[in-house]
């Protein structure tokens, strides 16, 4: 299990408020860690135990919390992005149906506060965390499979207006792409001879997907590290691993120029057809964009940030 040090956590720390919205400052309450039950042992019931009660003490509709407008349900909201990382941890740490059902389950208790007092700053605070934390392009804990059910919600919301519900169905769309655990959308590309190859024509136990840019520091970044891996290399050498570089814009001079930049035992092409992102075959928000698929072509990651397929990658060599 990677959770480590979250486990040890076990104190109930009560929280008090006021009674009575008044105007003066309040100290902030620390934020309501959860207990898992002595009877729990099992580090996978554990796991799950956190996933699902992780926000129980701070989204308790009868919570008395300080009626502080800069406060979040009484805590300071940079003490609960900290936990909302670490709870992310948690929810890699389990099976995806249970940490499905553990956003569900915190975006029902995060209505339930808003309705029962919109003083607690919860809804939009917790919905503006969730967003950052695991849809923002340039968050290294985004994860779309994890936002989709969050999103999903948000888009069937009487708290929000319909246009902002419309914006909202059409994320939860995009999350649906190419989850996890599904079969990978297969597309043609052209290599650099001008042959027409497709993604399920090739064959390896591993295929990373790489969306790249010419140009693009950050995809230098990842094609030199990527380039410097031990289990790259030999899974290359084998025949077991293979990296497909696609370019999906319309630049062809510039990205053709850009040539000599890419590895020749990689799979290096362009979508002649431009349809990856005009028929939205896959989300590519932003460039680099990264994918781990299995041998059937099934997706292990999704838009990966790139530390956790270096660390994947590191595992296997």
């Amino acid at each position: 299990m990677r959770l480590k040090s979250l486990l040890i956590i076990s104190v109930v720390l009560l929280a008090t408020g006021c009674k009575e919205r008044k105007a003066e400052q309040f100290i902030a309450l620390p934020f309501p860690d959860t207990k898992v039950p002595s009877v729990i042992q099992d580090s996978k019931e554990v796991a799950e135990y956190l996933a699902e009660h992780w926000w129980d003490g701070l989204t308790d509709p009868e919570r008395r919390y300080h009626c502080d407008s800069t406060l979040v349900s009484g805590v300071k909201k940079g003490d609960i992005e900290q936990k909302f990382a670490n709870w992310t941890v948690v929810l890699e740490a389990v099976d995806y149906k249970v940490a499905a059902r553990s956003v569900n389950r915190l975006f029902d208790r995060v209505v339930a506060c808003e309705k029962k007092d919109t003083a607690s700053n919860v809804f939009e605070s917790m919905t503006s965390i969730v967003e950052k934390y695991l849809y923002d392009p340039n968050s290294p804990m985004r994860n779309e499979d994890f936002y989709g059910p969050y999103v999903a919600a948000l888009s069937k919301c009487d708290l929000v207006e319909e246009g902002m519900r419309q914006a909202y169905a059409f994320d939860a769309r995009m999350c649906e792409l190419n989850r996890v655990g599904t079969k990978a959308a297969d597309f043609r590309f052209s290599d650099t001879r001008g042959c027409i190859r497709s993604l399920y024509g090739i064959k390896a136990d591993y295929i990373i997907l790489f969306f790249s840019n010419p140009g693009c520091t950050a995809c230098m970044d990842i094609i030199n590290t990527l380039k410097s891996m031990l289990a790259v290399a030999q899974g290359i050498a084998s025949g077991r691993m293979a990296v497909l570089n696609i370019y999906i814009d319309e630049d062809l001079k510039a990205w053709k120029e850009y040539m000599p930049v890419y590895p020749e035992q990689w799979y290096n092409g362009y979508d002649p057809d431009y349809v990856i992102r005009t028929d939205v075959l896959y989300n590519v928000r932003a460039i680099p964009s990264l994918y781990l698929l299995d041998k059937d072509k099934n997706v292990i990651m999704k838009d990966a940030p790139e530390a956790r397929l270096f660390d994947w990658l590191n595992k296997i060599s």
